[in-house]
């Protein structure tokens, strides 16, 4: 049974109705699933009006509506999918623009924000580029629920030891919700402005590693850690404070090479995030990162399954049109996109979240179209 306040309604839905957020829907699913249904998440209620004991309660029929959040009770043969927002903090991120969109994802349920660590875009022209960990410190103070991260910082330009030192104190400032993507780096643009060395492909995955071993190291460990490779070095050091989650802020790796960056999250991830493919493709890649994590003795459910997905929405077929501006609908679908109106956008999440995915982290280009942004949440 749940106890509710008076400002709660309780409704009776079919089941089913919900599949992922709407205006006035942050639905949250954390923790482990049991182990004999992988990756089908357990639910929580967020809001600190909600009171709960935690009795029996069928999970087919209930769900919560309070202001901005939904509460779902998911039937545990399914595998639920919510929905963040990604936003390229290179593409003209200054404080006004980040402050109001993350009132506005707060405000219209999504479940976390995320943005991209970079200086710049890989072609002119240059945008304002607000700097990553410097925002996040203040969306860690200045936001009740939301996760947030980055979609990932770049080991090529970011020092390791350093990075693990922010995550930890971001992480802890946020009360533990930051969530740490991290990679190997790409883009060749801002190595050469600003004077980074990118490497070739196999050196820059080599450091890449060591860098991950370096941060898992001195986020996980309770005693110092010593580490001798060829990028990076540890003797004695320990990281103090102590993160307050035991192992830090869960570490994402994200790519879809199933060469290097696969075995890389069935080593070190919490959570693997996919980019840009399809449904089928996550289906099969996923799949192959269960057979990786079997591999390295860890049960697949315990890493968590996300995709950065572009959007093209349209409040109408009208309105499509003018957002694809000559663009091929089917085409960008084909790359990994979602493209649609409302019930287009709809179906193609849920063919999503069928394959796998448990977040959808969906790009959103115009930092300045919240209109739009909150007509999406609406429906």
């Amino acid at each position: 049974t749940y106890s509710y306040s008076t400002h709660f309604v309780l409704y009776t839905l079919p089941w089913g109705w919900f599949r992922y957020p709407r205006r006035g829907g942050g639905i949250s699913w954390r923790g482990e699933a049991p182990p004999h249904l992988p990756r089908a998440p357990k639910v929580f209620l967020e809001s600190e009006a909600l009171h709960t004991s935690r009795e029996r309660i069928n999970p087919r029929s209930i769900a919560c509506i309070l202001r901005y959040t939904i509460a779902v009770f998911v039937d545990p043969g399914e595998t639920a999918m919510d929905l963040a927002l990604m936003i390229e903090g290179q593409n003209g991120l200054t404080w006004d623009r980040w402050q109001r969109l993350a009132r506005a994802a707060e405000e219209l349920g999504f479940a976390g924000l995320y943005r991209s660590d970079h200086y710049t875009n890989a072609n002119p022209p240059d945008k304002e580029s607000l700097e990553l960990w410097v925002s996040l410190t203040w969306l860690a103070c200045n936001s009740s629920r939301l996760e947030f991260g980055p979609i990932v910082s770049p080991l090529s330009f970011r020092e390791p030891t350093m990075l693990a030192r922010m995550a930890a104190a971001v992480d802890d400032l946020s009360g533990g919700r930051l969530q740490l993507g991290l990679g190997a780096g790409w883009q060749e643009r801002e190595h050469t402005n600003f004077g980074f060395e990118l490497l070739e492909v196999g050196p820059r995955f080599d450091r890449f590693t060591e860098g991950l071993d370096v941060i898992t190291g001195l986020l996980r460990s309770d005693t110092p850690v010593s580490f001798q490779g060829d990028y990076y070095r540890l003797h004695e050091a320990i990281l103090l404070p102590r993160p307050q989650r035991p192992g830090g802020p869960p570490i994402i790796i994200g790519g879809n090479g199933p060469k290097r960056t696969l075995p890389l999250a069935a080593r070190y991830a919490d959570e693997w995030n996919g980019v840009y493919i399809t449904p089928a493709r996550f289906a099969e890649l996923t799949q192959e990162l269960d057979k990786l994590l079997v591999a390295h003795g860890r049960a697949p459910h315990t890493v968590r399954r996300s995709l950065m997905l572009g959007m093209v929405y349209g409040r109408d077929e009208a309105d499509l049109r003018e957002q694809l501006a000559g663009r091929d609908r089917e085409a960008l679908i084909a790359r990994g996109m979602v493209v649609g109106t409302p019930s287009e956008v709809r179906v193609q999440l849920d063919a999503y979240a069928a394959a796998g995915v448990q977040r959808a982290m969906l790009q959103w280009l115009d930092l300045d179209d919240l209109d739009r942004l909150e007509h999406f949440m609406a429906h």
